[in-house]
């Protein structure tokens, strides 16, 4: 019987040029001789979203991952400076639409701090109530990719149903379910009325409850926890080190919260609790989000019970209509300089910076540093020396959203 002789080439085969462009070819090359593995996750991956990673393994081991993101890329910023200021506020909002008005917050107190406007009491706690039922939407909406990532299907299903409730306060307050563009430089589009704001705050109530069941099922279920405990572990100084924002840094001991720390809207006026853990694993990023879902109840029903009467919208800025800020047609124009904001998105720091140059009606420059990009970095650090059926897990436990860091 004739012997068969395998023959390892020394060189990878030229395919792997083709396959794999545009990783840089030395890459390939220095991957292929160590006998590891290139695995592509994405970006038509079911577990990834719109977003390519590329995982180099040894045997099931993640070695490295490079994030390939720029999927869902839609020149945001460029297209901001060529829209009346007014007009970018539909757009701003789009890369996360489940928390549009944290997005429409950032940008309109940057406009607000260019005209030097004081926000009616009003406006500010109805902003608040906006912003933090928003960022109960993103964190149900994050527990429910994370379920389906790990194959929990009905842990998927639950916090989109208690996410209706939401939708449908939000929907009461400002006549759409998401993205309503309802907060203007100034203050609000319209004012609420007492009916309304009554249902909202019976329907926290109504939240928590559904809240204890998903517990029961999906967040104190044994497998989700033996899925995410002890995986893709962060430490204080790593979550430092690499960037890493909002409750994904406060879940590895950082108690750091904008709203705290530099304070807007009616975030003074109430009390609240930071909340942080100490493990910096996949888990307590589930944790520390979930119970700040509950902190978010609590702040909602004080702005509610505390709602101030007056006006809904500056009257400086109504004085103002084609007078120092804007143009004989009625456009805005900001004064000339620098303006920038930071907000705590539901997904953590959201930075926004607007330059103008005086004379336009149009922004000059536009900048948008959303939190997922941000803690990019982070997120594929947390990943190194974990297996790789762990990526998915880790992956959901992050909440990351490509659109939001593509912007």
């Amino acid at each position: 019987m004739e012997e068969i002789k395998i023959e390892v080439p020394v060189e990878p085969p030229k395919e792997l040029e083709t396959l794999f462009l545009p990783i840089p070819k030395d890459y390939v090359e220095d991957t292929y001789r160590k006998d590891d593995f290139l695995i592509l996750v994405g970006p038509q991956h079911p577990g990834s979203g719109h977003m390519r990673l590329i995982v180099r393994v040894k045997g099931d081991i993640i070695q490295e991952v490079i994030p390939d993101p720029g999927y869902v890329h839609r020149s945001m910023e460029k297209l901001a400076e060529n829209r009346l200021y007014i007009q970018n506020i539909p757009l701003v909002e789009r890369p996360a639409i489940m928390d549009s008005a944290n997005f429409n917050l950032g940008y309109v107190r940057a406009i607000e701090s260019a005209m030097d406007i004081e926000v009616p009491e009003r406006a500010k706690f109805l902003r608040t109530i906006l912003a933090e039922l928003c960022r109960i939407g993103t964190h149900l909406y994050d527990a429910a990719i994370l379920a389906v990532f790990i194959g929990h299907t009905t842990g998927f299903m639950y916090p989109f149903g208690i996410r209706e409730l939401i939708c449908e306060a939000l929907a009461r307050m400002t006549g759409a379910r998401f993205t309503s563009s309802f907060i203007i430089p100034g203050g609000v589009r319209r004012d609420v009325e007492e009916k309304t704001l009554r249902w909202v705050y019976d329907a926290t109530f109504a939240i928590e409850k559904r809240l204890k069941s998903f517990e029961r099922i999906f967040i104190k279920n044994p497998t989700t926890i033996a899925r995410l405990r002890d995986v893709g572990v962060l430490s204080k100084e790593e979550a430092i080190r690499f960037g890493v924002v909002g409750p994904f840094l406060r879940a590895s001991g950082v108690e750091y919260d904008t709203r705290i720390v530099e304070p807007y809207e009616a975030y003074e006026e109430v009390t609240w609790d930071i909340v942080t853990a100490d493990e910096g694993d996949g888990y307590a990023r589930f944790l520390v989000r979930v119970n700040e879902v509950s902190q978010s109840l609590g702040i909602i029903r004080q702005c509610i019970t505390s709602m101030p009467e007056g006006r809904y919208v500056s009257e400086q800025i109504c004085d103002d209509v084609k007078g120092n800020f804007f143009d004989k047609f009625g456009n805005l124009v900001l004064p000339a300089g620098e303006y920038t904001t930071l907000t705590e998105a539901a997904r953590g720091t959201l930075l926004f910076t607007i330059v103008s140059d005086g004379e336009s009606n149009v922004p000059y420059r536009v900048r948008i540093v959303t939190p997922g990009w941000l803690y990019l970095r982070g997120f594929m650090e947390s990943l190194k020396g974990e297996r790789l059926a762990d990526l998915q897990a880790i992956y959901g436990s992050f909440g990351y959203f490509p659109p939001e860091a593509d912007r």
